[in-house]
């Protein structure tokens, strides 16, 4: 007989070890190694039966135990000195501090956390990034508010049949046996969010608070008795369901988020988020919530609008468009019209800030980009492949001034970093983790401490993968009887290759198989062998990834490589650090540029791996030629079978005539020189770009600040610029059809212009109904193309000569002939205003009907 409820009965701690519950319920502890020690010594033979997970430690620990610990002294200075330490941790002034005119709090959404294994609501990089940047926030001082949904079943664990078929199962969470605690009201009662839905409906949420050092993150949970059976199945799993249930987790998230927010700070008296960080565009709702606060008390849809975006970022971090959420536009018009109508918000308004070029569709992205007024790609190539994918939404803007920006993505290296590697730097580079200077000092540090410390981590991995294995082949129906091999497979002197993913086809999971006869004189090459460790999971609906999975457990399952090639299932955040610490290479070989940033390479650099990558997402801009291997890519073949064909020999030849060379290059020691040559200058030269305490300085100084100074510049007076910018905006929509170029003339230019010469630009521009400062009028200049179009061209402002009454202007300027070669000019008209971000942020630009004015020629 199954039970109809599970639920977790917790251990109560005797009174002189409740410090050693409040260290539990934070966590910190997932990247602090003292406290996990301290967990370890509760009792060794629990704490390993549990995967070190603190919460299940407690309550699977005896209670003598627990009552010979309260009566320890020893252990009792412990517990006290590790609460001691975490309370100035939380409370001890961080970098943040210091920044000027920073937000006072900063609400962050993501539709999933990886903070730790013991906490699964994460599914691969997204969550993985998030977790991180909590991480970082709290260490710097950030003081971030989280929101996110607590998935009953969270991620789906993984299996292999015997035929090496990806099998899931959705083991059931507790969150009594979580590290959460329930968000009350003062009376006890636990305070609760509710959502409207069609047809007289209600979804509503409790709030669970996983405290993840200084940052408290908001977790909404369906599974309430308010709720009928699928409201209550709202937040089952994480990315399961049809779209009616992803809908209404977005709902829960985004517009149920900010509610939950609003209750959390009115309990606690936290200070209420002046920027609103939504990460991707499943949180993207949460601007609606925003605009009907603002309009049921005060303002206008239109004046509310300018309210909400200034304060608010919105990071894609896809480049595929199959990887955006879009949804039928009645199902929006349903969920937000008819008796379920927000009174001030109309329908119409909302459809269209999802609108799309596709009819009929509701585009997240596309919403959550026109409810923000600052938007970030994860990596320099990214956010150029982003501007390209989003430029309908800034119609007669070239890509290049798409305002889309980018702030490249970092890992937190106390989680990612092998403790001997912490504990080494902690001795030799004092406080050099998490900081930007300093890094040339791993040069102090010994070949052979080096290497040694490669060897413990690259034998952890080797163990942990046999354990893992062995595992897997009997959950496969195997007998311990003809698992022996497995004692045997991999080996810890052996070049270690890692490679863990997410299995969709992009990331070409298979793409080592693509010559199976080369891939086995890798693996077998009797002088410089190499292994391979891969990890990945496919989505459940995802047959293509299964079938990918399949192939290579089905080639890593013949007895000839079995010992050189495993694939471990139920790749998760433990797996993961085993991986990326023992690693000497981190493979990656994504289909360019389709990778947003991929930041696992990052952690095995961190950790003294190297890398061997597409150049694709961070790698295409930190790979300097000496840090790693970029594999070619064969961008221009158009039959994808070619192109892996090509990629795939390039691969080969990498592993064999220059990563195993120099990996087996031995000195008389034994160290091979060449190669942890190679380790300290991928420590130093990725060590400050890659870590997250940097992607974090980058979003508060060029993205969080900046939006706090907006938003606040829009509320003063009671958002009294709020409503003169709005009505601004619609004039200037309004009188924008008369805005004209009526000519272009030049001086300066001769017969040979020659480079450092000038050229005097004039324009005439017919302003209609409009002021001269209500535009901006700007000189495009640089290359040209072959059809006379400018290539990523440079812009400079001219300045009012004249204002006539006539409604026309004129504008003049100088523009640097500053290179050599085919040179061309232009000139465009942009609105202008002191509130604007960027001249994009309308999507209103006037160029010459006939380009008249250009020039088109070459400098000497």
């Amino acid at each position: 007989m199954r039970a109809i409820r599970r639920f977790t009965v917790r251990t109560v701690l005797p009174p002189e070890l409740a410090s050693l519950g409040e260290l539990v319920r934070n966590l910190r502890w997932s990247w602090h190694p003292e406290t996990l020690d301290l967990f370890a010594e509760v009792d060794p033979e629990v704490w390993e039966r549990v995967g070190h997970d603190p919460v299940a430690l407690l309550g699977a620990v005896d209670p003598a135990r627990l009552r010979e610990l309260a009566a320890d002294r020893r252990f009792l200075r412990r517990v006290a000195d590790a609460a001691d330490d975490l309370h100035e941790y939380k409370t001890a002034p961080g970098w943040y501090q210091t920044v000027p005119d920073a937000p006072r709090a900063i609400a962050y959404f993501s539709p999933e956390y990886g903070i730790a294994a013991a906490l699964p609501q994460y599914s691969g990089g997204l969550g993985i990034l998030a977790g991180d940047h909590l991480k970082a926030a709290s260490d710097l001082g950030v003081p971030i508010l989280a929101v996110g949904l607590l998935y009953r079943h969270g991620y789906f664990t993984q299996s292999l049949s015997p035929e090496g078929w990806q099998l899931e199962h959705y083991p059931s969470l507790d969150p009594g046996g979580l590290p959460l605690t329930l968000l009350r009201e003062e009376d006890g009662t636990p305070v609760r969010t509710a959502i409207g839905l069609p047809e007289g409906r209600a979804l509503h949420a409790q709030i669970w608070i996983a405290q993840v050092g200084r940052v408290p993150l908001l977790l909404l949970d369906s599974d309430v008795a308010e709720n009928d059976v699928a409201a209550r199945d709202v937040t089952d799993r994480l990315y399961g369901g049809g779209t009616d249930h992803r809908l209404m987790q977005e709902l829960l998230l985004g517009v149920g988020g900010v509610r939950a927010i609003r209750a959390y700070c009115r309990v606690t008296g936290h200070p209420e988020p002046e920027v609103f960080h939504t990460n991707e565009g499943h949180a993207g709702f949460l601007g609606l919530e925003r605009i009907r606060e603002l309009t049921e008390s005060r303002l206008s849809f239109d004046e509310a609008l300018e309210a909400v975006r200034a304060g608010t970022v919105f990071t894609t971090h896809t480049p595929v468009p199959a990887g955006i959420d879009r949804f039928p536009a009645e199902m929006i018009a349903r969920q937000f019209g008819g008796d379920n109508a927000w009174p001030t918000v109309p329908v119409d308004r909302i459809l269209a800030l999802g609108a799309e070029k596709e009819p009929g569709k509701f585009n997240m992205a596309a919403m959550g980009m026109r409810l923000a007024q600052r938007v970030n790609g994860v990596s320099e190539l990214h956010g150029e492949v982003s501007r390209e994918m989003f430029q309908d939404l800034w119609p007669g803007f070239d890509a290049s001034d798409v305002p889309i920006g980018s702030i490249t993505n970092g890992v937190h290296a106390p989680t990612w970093v092998g403790r001997e590697i912490m504990e080494l730097a902690g001795r030799e580079l004092p406080a050099l983790v998490e900081r930007a200077q300093g890094w040339e000092g791993v040069n102090k540090i010994s070949d052979a401490d080096v290497w040694a410390i490669r060897g413990r981590l690259r034998a952890r991995l080797v163990e942990g993968a046999r354990e893992r294995l062995r595992r897997s082949w009997l959950a496969r129906g195997a007998s311990r009887a003809e698992l022996g091999w497995i004692d045997d497979a991999l080996d810890p002197d052996v070049l270690t290759i890692g490679f863990a993913r997410r299995v969709p086809s992009y990331k070409r999971l298979t793409l080592m198989l693509k010559d199976p006869d080369r891939l086995r004189q890798l693996l077998l090459d009797p002088d410089k062998p190499v292994q391979i460790v891969i990890a990945g999971k496919a989505h459940p609906a995802d047959e293509g990834g299964k079938k990918l999975i399949q192939q290579i457990v089905k080639f890593a399952d013949a007895e000839d490589v079995r010992h050189r090639i495993v694939f471990l299932p139920d790749y998760d955040m433990a797996l993961g650090q085993l991986m990326v610490q023992g690693a000497d290479v981190w493979m990656n070989n994504p289909l360019r540029p389709l990778e947003a940033c991929g930041t696992s390479g990052m952690k095995a650099a961190l950790n003294g791996g190297l890398n061997l990558s597409i150049r694709d997402g961070w790698w295409d801009e930190w790979y300097d030629g000496t840090n790693g291997w970029a594999i070619p890519t064969a961008d221009g073949v158009g039959d994808p079978d070619r192109r892996d064909e090509l990629e795939a020999g390039a691969l080969y030849d990498l592993v064999e005539y220059e990563v195993a060379d120099r990996f087996y290059d031995r000195a008389a020691d034994g160290l091979p020189l060449r190669w942890l040559e190679m380790v300290r200058h991928t420590l130093t030269s990725l060590g400050p770009k890659v870590l997250a305490g940097r992607m974090l300085r980058d979003y508060v100084v060029d993205l969080y600040t900046p939006a706090a100074k907006s938003g606040r510049a829009l509320l003063k007076d009671g958002y009294e610029p709020a409503r003169g910018f709005a009505a601004w905006k619609l004039r200037l929509a309004q009188a924008w059809p008369g805005v004209r170029v009526e000519h272009v003339e030049t001086s300066n230019l001769g017969d040979t212009p020659e480079v450092g010469a000038s050229l005097e630009v004039r324009a005439t521009i017919a302003l209609g109904e409009l002021r001269p400062e209500d535009v901006r009028v700007q000189a495009a200049y640089g290359p040209v193309g072959l059809h006379d179009e400018l290539v990523r061209p440079a812009y400079t402002t001219l300045a009012l000569e004249s204002d006539g009454d006539d409604g026309r202007a004129v504008f003049a300027g100088t523009v640097p002939l500053d290179r050599t070669g085919s040179f061309g000019y232009s000139v465009r008209v942009v609105p202008d205003h002191p509130l604007m971000d960027t001249p994009a942020e309308l999507g209103l630009v006037t160029v010459p009907e006939e380009p008249a004015g250009m020039t088109n020629g070459t400098l000497r």
